[in-house]
């Protein structure tokens, strides 16, 4: 059962800050955080953070994801490589409503070299705020729900695993900050 309103969150050591005063916001929005790390301003990978985050919203730990690094490139492009995720870059609040509105974006990235504390908690209230319209978008994600299907295994599609090598981390409940 997927929670209704449980966000999960990750960032590298570039968004470390970031991160964290969005969860205060966050729960203050009505989303409690699972907190997948960074948990300092130490370097870390982001590959191995953004993919817990994206897991936890494709199994239904989480109901959605943010996931954050220095430009939210990386961040996009991993969490896109995970069966199910549908992670959108947005880096204004245009963006962010038609990613909901037509694409149905279930993780969203963003990058704290680029944008500043106060836009991004604009474009996470316009992203969680945001509605899937259905529709004539509704057959357009569907092709992509069906090219994840002829492209991955059911075992790929839920409960992924990472390359040899990798970590996949454990979220922290968070209190808010």
């Amino acid at each position: 059962m997927k929670p209704e309103r449980l966000a999960a969150i990750g960032a590298d050591h570039a968004a470390y800050h970031m991160k964290e005063e969005l969860k205060p916001f966050l729960k203050e929005l009505g989303y409690p955080c699972l907190d997948f790390g960074t948990h300092s301003a130490d370097a870390v990978d982001y590959p191995d953070i953004v993919f817990s985050v994206a897991k936890a919203v494709v199994t239904g730990q989480a109901s959605c994801g943010i996931v954050l690094c220095g430009t939210g490139i990386g961040s996009a492009i991993v969490a896109n490589k995970v069966p199910g995720a549908r992670a959108s870059l947005c880096h204004d609040t245009f963006s962010a409503k038609y990613a909901r509105a037509h694409n149905d974006a279930n993780v969203l990235a963003m990058g704290a070299r680029v944008i500043g504390m106060g836009l991004a908690r604009e474009i996470v209230r316009e992203w969680l705020a945001g509605k899937f319209e259905g529709g004539r978008h509704s057959r357009r994600v569907g092709k992509i729900e069906r090219l994840e299907e002829q492209l991955f295994t059911p075992e790929a599609r839920v409960g992924s695993t990472l390359p040899p090598g990798a970590k996949d981390n454990e979220p922290q409940e968070s209190q808010g900050g």
